[in-house]
C-alpha cells in the first residue's frame, strides 16, 4: 500500500502535534527547576550536535527551566598532549595527570572547550557563564588515592552560592572539572563526578548524563534492550547481576548516588541523538534510561 505525499505531511504533522502536546505538563511541572547536564562524547566531536545540544539547552532555559552545563574534554585534552609530544596514559581507566599533564588539561577544559560551549550558547541566544571549580570555591578537590595517578581528584566540598545567584539572574553555568585542593594545587575530576555532586547540593530536579550508549542495556548490543525506567534498588541490582558492566558502572553508580542526596531523577542518554535531551525531558516515552528513587517510582 502506498502512501501519497498528503498522507505523510498529515502523519508528520500529527506527529510533531502530539510531541508538543506531551511536552505541555511536563513543561508546567519543570518550571523554576533545576536540570545538570553533562555534556561529553560524541556530541563534543560533531560540530551539527553540538549546536543542536546548545540550543536544546537555551530552548530548557526559554521555558522556565534552570540549566547547568558541566563537561569534560578528553579528547580534545589528548589532541593538545599529542601536539604539545606528551603521551596520554591511563591507569585503572584515569587519566595518569603529573603536572605538565595537569597544565595541558587545566588549559584545555578551562580555556577553550568552556568558552566555546559559552560561546555557542550566547549565540543561540542564551546567556551563558564559564566556570571551573576554582571560581568562588565553588568545588574544593582532594586527592583521588590511587597510586601513581597524579592529580586526579574527587570532590570534597561543594559550595552553590555562586551557581545559585547566576541561575537566579537567568544565566546558564558552564562548569569544568577542573577544582583545587586547599592549598591550590588544580585537580582533574570526572566530569559525571561533578555533575552528580552539583546535582545534589543544589536539590535539581534532574541530572542527565550524556553518553555514547543509548543508556542501560540488558544486552549491551542490542538497543532494543534499552530499560527506561529502575528505581535505585534496580539499578543495584543490574550491577550486581552483570547486566550493568564496565563504563557503565560508574555512571549508575553517579546516578544512585545523586539520587541519594536528594535528586529526583537521573538520566542516561545518546548525544549522538539530535534533541536527545529534549525527548528525554518532554516526551512521556523519553529516548534513554531513567533512574529514580523508590518513592518516586510511580
Amino acid at each position: 500500500m502506498f502512501t501519497t505525499d498528503s498522507e505523510y505531511i498529515r502523519k508528520a504533522e500529527a506527529t510533531r502535534v502530539r510531541v508538543l502536546s506531551e511536552a505541555l505538563p511536563y513543561i508546567q511541572q519543570f518550571a523554576g527547576r533545576t536540570i545538570v547536564v553533562k555534556y561529553g562524547g560524541a556530541a563534543m566531536k560533531d560540530s551539527n550536535l553540538k549546536e543542536t545540544v546548545m540550543r536544546d539547552i537555551v530552548f530548557l532555559s526559554c521555558v522556565g527551566l534552570r540549566p547547568i552545563v558541566v563537561h569534560g574534554g578528553g579528547p580534545e585534552i589528548n589532541s593538545w598532549l599529542a601536539k604539545l609530544g606528551i603521551e596520554p596514559q591511563f591507569k585503572n581507566g584515569l587519566r595518569v595527570t603529573d603536572a605538565a599533564t595537569m597544565d595541558v588539561v587545566e588549559m584545555v577544559l578551562v580555556g577553550r572547550v568552556n568558552k566555546e560551549i559559552v560561546s555557542l550558547i550566547n549565540q543561540a541566544g542564551g546567556r551563558a557563564v564559564g566556570l571551573c571549580g576554582k571560581d568562588g570555591n565553588l568545588i574544593q578537590a582532594r586527592p583521588q588515592g590511587d597510586e601513581g595517578i597524579g592529580f586526579v581528584g574527587e570532590v570534597s566540598s561543594i559550595d552553590v552560592k555562586v551557581l545559585r545567584s547566576l541561575l537566579a539572574d537567568g544565566y546558564i553555568p558552564v562548569v569544568s572539572s577542573v577544582a583545587a585542593d586547599e592549598t591550590g594545587q588544580a585537580y582533574n575530576i570526572n566530569a559525571d563526578t561533578v555533575a552528580g555532586e552539583l546535582a545534589a547540593a543544589l536539590e535539581a530536579e534532574k541530572m542527565v548524563l550524556m553518553t555514547v550508549t543509548a543508556g542501560i542495556l540488558r544486552d549491551y548490543k542490542d538497543p532494543s534492550t534499552l530499560i527506561a525506567k529502575v528505581d535505585i534498588q534496580e539499578a543495584r541490582q543490574l550491577i550486581e547481576t552483570g547486566i550493568v558492566s564496565g563504563g557503565m558502572i560508574p555512571k549508575v553508580n553517579c546516578c544512585v548516588r545523586s539520587l541519594a542526596q536528594g535528586v529526583k531523577a537521573a538520566h542516561i542518554i545518546d548525544g549522538r541523538i539530535p534533541h536527545a535531551l529534549l525527548l528525554e525531558t518532554f516526551t512521556d516515552a523519553g529516548i534513554g534510561s531513567m533512574i529514580v528513587a523508590s518513592e518516586y517510582r510511580s
